[in-house]
């Protein structure tokens, strides 16, 4: 695993502790609601999976399989909305 650098970690760490009016954005021109469209978030992201052994009730597995192929990812999806919801609403 690729540690951080101290020196980048401290640098990043400013950067973070500025206010954005101290930020130059005169060379990033301005987007409309028009141009963000059709955008979909995290399409190039992809969370690191961890292979784990789970006991899931029977008749939720084959509900998630009836739904056709990819049902662990479905399965992910639903874990995922979820956890999201739950943060959420903390």
């Amino acid at each position: 695993m690729n540690k951080i650098p101290e020196s980048i970690r401290k640098e990043l760490a400013l950067l973070a502790a500025k206010p954005e009016n101290k930020i130059d954005f005169s060379d990033i021109p301005a987007t409309s609601k028009e141009e963000w469209q059709g955008a979909v978030r995290g399409k190039f992201y992809r969370p690191l999976k961890k292979q784990l052994t789970v006991r899931i009730d029977a008749d939720v597995v084959e509900w998630l399989k009836s739904q056709g192929d990819g049902y662990q990812s479905r399965m992910n999806c639903i874990l995922r909305g979820a956890m999201l919801s739950k943060i959420q609403s903390e």
